[in-house]
């Protein structure tokens, strides 16, 4: 299966993956599944940081790409193709661009992705596959 973690499964997975179900943990460490993060999650988790509204301790954001690259996650880019169709995406109830975007790439690229996010739920019905 190809998955994409959502930034607060991300961080949560490196910082407090107690808050992560067994379930979900088994699959993102399973050797059968591809698990990526966007680059979208480095850019959300550096502008929370900015702005005072995350706290990392003991790490910044520019340290987590090679978290990422530790845990053996493929990091995605947004493609062009990605960023010029984006407008194709619904605006529902959720209004982050940050999730929608990460939700877009989830979509186009045929991935699940893992979100607690209840609100992602409304995608489904554009092609949107959750786990959690």
């Amino acid at each position: 299966m190809n998955l994409l973690l959502d930034t607060h499964v991300f961080l949560w997975s490196l910082f407090t993956p107690d808050k992560l179900s067994e379930a979900i943990i088994r699959e993102i460490k399973s050797p059968k599944n591809d698990v990526a993060v966007s680059v979208v999650t480095f850019w959300e988790i550096s502008l929370k940081f900015a702005l005072g509204k995350l706290e990392l301790t003991g790490v910044k954001p520019e340290d987590l790409p090679d978290f990422a690259d530790q845990m053996n996650l493929e990091i995605l880019p947004v493609t062009a193709a990605e960023a010029s169709s984006f407008h194709r995406l619904p605006r529902l109830s959720h209004k982050d661009p940050f999730d929608r975007i990460i939700i877009w790439q989830a979509i186009q690229r045929e991935m699940t992705l893992i979100s607690k996010d209840r609100d992602f739920k409304s995608y489904r019905q554009f092609g949107l596959r959750t786990l959690w």
